[in-house]
């Protein structure tokens, strides 16, 4: 039966005792990750730059295998790996025996997560892997473990106590496979050079992917941009605010070039009984912040952020192509 006791009692502090759980599961697990790091500054180190070296100079993908929980690990790694640039796809263990082994070809590399490595369904990938000389690096606990004799390379990962208070259940040792996957991930991405035009590539969708697109994508063109000329009067350029509705009007010179922007903080700034038989040019402000129509929308919202500033002008060679406004920018999901 299970036990009737409350999650939310108190300890002998404040805290409830499920937080107290919480906390115990968090420092335990960072422990493993501590390890792990531990190690890479020292003889592990050596081995993940060649594990690296390996799949980077592969002419195929990286075939990442596991089963059980470290299965789980095994799937996101892969997804992580193919995301950031580096062809990859997750095979089940026990399925390789049943026809998948036909989705690895000899130009691959197989990385197979056992935390014991002592997994009989894992006996198929390792035959494979030696018949059809397809390297192996393999990732576990025991390096002395079949998988890890078997393997070309073995990351053998810290012994670690388990979140788990029977340390039973696979939480430290997952997070510290997913999270050597990460760093094998991010030091490929880093040694290819990656770059965030080449992220956008696979990742169009969602705010990710509205993130990845550009200026030019969201910017307000033509008759929506509210502009002037130098030498227009106040009282014209408030026209032009209100009817385009931004807050803001863009003033150019002759050549359609942006030298100044009048916004709602400049004219309660410059309040004044003549304000609207001024000119422009005595009430804007010059040399305004602008970004190009080929900046990513990522870059343009830390301009804003950072400006503190809810309108950017969007200017190409010095002349006005759009206007984004962040009001644009949420309701697209970017910001």
């Amino acid at each position: 039966m299970p036990s009737s006791k409350p999650l939310m009692t108190k300890s002998s502090g404040s805290i409830p005792d499920s937080v107290e759980s919480a906390l115990r599961t968090l420092e335990t697990e960072s422990s493993g990750i501590n390890a792990l790091a531990a190690a890479l500054r020292g003889p592990l180190g050596e081995t993940f730059a060649k594990a690296v070296d390996l799949i980077h100079n592969a002419k195929g993908r990286v075939i990442v295998t596991g089963l059980g929980k470290s299965g789980h690990m095994a799937r996101k790694i892969a997804a992580t790996l193919a995301s950031t640039g580096t062809p990859a796809f997750f095979v089940h263990t026990a399925e390789a025996a049943h026809g998948d082994l036909g989705m690895i070809t000899k130009d691959d590399v197989i990385m197979a997560l056992s935390w014991s490595g002592e997994q009989p369904e894992m006996k198929t990938l390792v035959n494979y892997s030696a018949r059809f000389a397809i390297p192996m690096i393999a990732v576990t606990s025991n390096a002395s473990s079949s998988l890890g004799q078997a393997a070309d390379i073995v990351i053998e990962l810290p012994k670690a106590r388990e979140a788990c208070p029977h340390n039973l259940a696979p939480t430290t040792s997952t997070m510290m496979q997913v999270a050597i996957g990460d760093a094998i991930a991010i030091a490929l991405l880093e040694g290819r050079g990656f770059t965030a035009l080449e992220f956008a590539h696979f990742h169009p969708g969602g705010k990710l992917g509205a993130m990845l697109k550009f200026v030019r994508d969201y910017m307000r063109t033509g008759a929506e941009i509210p502009v002037k000329p130098l030498g227009t009067k106040m009282s014209d350029a408030v026209v032009e605010m209100s009817a385009k509705g931004l807050g803001c009007v863009c003033i150019v010179n002759d050549a359609g070039e942006a030298v100044g922007i009048i916004t709602d903080g400049d004219l309660r700034r410059h309040m004044r009984p003549d304000l609207l038989t001024a000119t422009v040019d005595e009430i804007m402000t010059k040399q305004p912040k602008s970004v190009p129509p080929s900046m990513l929308a990522t870059e343009m919202i830390e301009v804003l952020n950072t400006s503190k500033i809810t309108t950017l002008l969007v200017t190409d060679a010095g002349k006005v192509a759009g206007i984004v406004h962040l009001h644009d920018l949420l309701r697209a999901g970017v910001a």
